[in-house]
């Protein structure tokens, strides 16, 4: 059988009470209510999570590569996608800097 547990009774402060607390908050250095300015910069903690946003956006594509590439790329460890990626820029760069257009 379980038991019902009271919950504690909330106490709310009397008015002088209430002044009193506010009159100590506010005279906290450490603790001063925010400006408007402070208050208009603030941004949603949700905005701020996840990944940095790059400044060169990729492109999301499917590709087939051969096993023996992917297993060479995949054994070198974490990151090996940017790894790779980076290996590709430079044969792009090279093959610019040759002359060669990529057209067929």
């Amino acid at each position: 059988m379980s038991k019902i547990s009271e919950r504690p009774a909330i106490h709310m402060p009397s008015l002088e009470e209430d002044k009193a607390i506010t009159g100590a908050a506010e005279s906290d250095p450490d603790a001063q209510p925010l400006t408007a300015e402070q208050l208009k910069a603030m941004v949603p903690l949700k905005s701020l999570r996840g990944r940095p946003r790059s400044e060169s956006k990729k492109v999301l594509l499917s590709v087939r590569y051969s096993p023996e590439v992917v297993a060479y790329f995949k054994a070198t460890g974490d990151g090996w996608q940017s790894r790779m990626d980076s290996v590709l820029r430079e044969y792009v760069e090279h093959q610019a800097k040759a002359g060669c257009t990529g057209d067929l």
